[in-house]
């Protein structure tokens, strides 16, 4: 019998991911993916067989995945940062529910919030919150509420998929949630294209990220009301300073 991994990239290719990945992938018949994460390895794994679809095809590929390892091969699911976060661990593990048989691993990358928190500085040093602004899964007034409760409890807020060409006013309408509860000059920053060609940093104020001009491939960090800029750099401090000599 064949087996699924479910392999976390990390952000952007080969450099970008964890050696038990890349081993993992060296290791495998065949890769599947969306077309934009499989492109970022093409070229590194050119051995391999490699099967891609579109955006939305999320079940598809989980198919295709699940009909190979049938066949008894070993296939990698592969997705940008972390496979368990916003990934397809679980849809892969849904569609696979009545082959028990099969054997699923997942390998785990590094999450975008991780890899947009490193570029900004440190913003996610205390209690955070990662919460996707795309409401093709999750209703608007979900998301809504999640932003709210998240402001109100003072988290620093981690924003995926913050903006599309459908959804881009959502980024604004999520900062103006926020504002309700926190500063306008609320330290803020997002990260385009992390790890990958075009990357490009802005730390700003809350009150400024309104207007921000984002995509689906941002990573928008909303820091809470002790979040400073240090030297240019994004810091939530975790409060060692009331309690030792920094």
């Amino acid at each position: 019998m064949g087996k699924i991994y479910i392999v976390g990239l990390g952000p952007g290719g080969i450099f970008e991911m964890t050696n038990r990945a890349e081993e993992v992938l060296e290791g495998c018949d065949i890769i599947v993916g969306y077309t934009v994460y499989v492109d970022l390895i093409r070229e590194d794994f050119k051995e391999k067989t490699f099967l891609a679809t579109g955006m939305k095809q999320e079940v598809d590929r989980c198919k295709i995945v699940l009909e190979e390892a049938l066949k008894g091969k070993k296939v990698a699911m592969v997705c940008s940062g972390d496979a368990g976060v916003y990934g397809m661990a679980g849809i892969v593990h849904e569609v696979a529910k009545d082959h028990p048989e099969v054997e699923i691993e997942v390998i785990p990358g590094v999450t975008a919030a991780c890899s947009a928190a490193a570029v900004l500085g440190a913003p996610l040093i205390h209690d955070f919150v990662m919460i996707s602004l795309s409401d093709l899964l999750t209703s608007w007034e979900t998301i809504e509420k999640r932003i709210a409760l998240a402001a109100q409890a003072d988290f620093v807020i981690c924003f995926y998929n913050p903006s599309s060409r459908k959804r881009h006013d959502y980024l604004e309408k999520a900062c103006k949630i926020i504002m309700e509860y926190q500063r306008p000059e609320t330290v803020a920053g997002y990260v385009q294209h992390i790890g990958r060609e075009g990357q490009n940093i802005k730390v700003c104020r809350l009150e400024e990220m309104v207007n921000a001009k984002v995509d689906m491939f941002t990573t928008v960090i909303i820091g809470n009301s002790e979040t400073k800029v240090i030297n240019g750099k994004m810091v939530t401090p975790r409060g060692y300073e009331k309690r030792y000599d920094v």
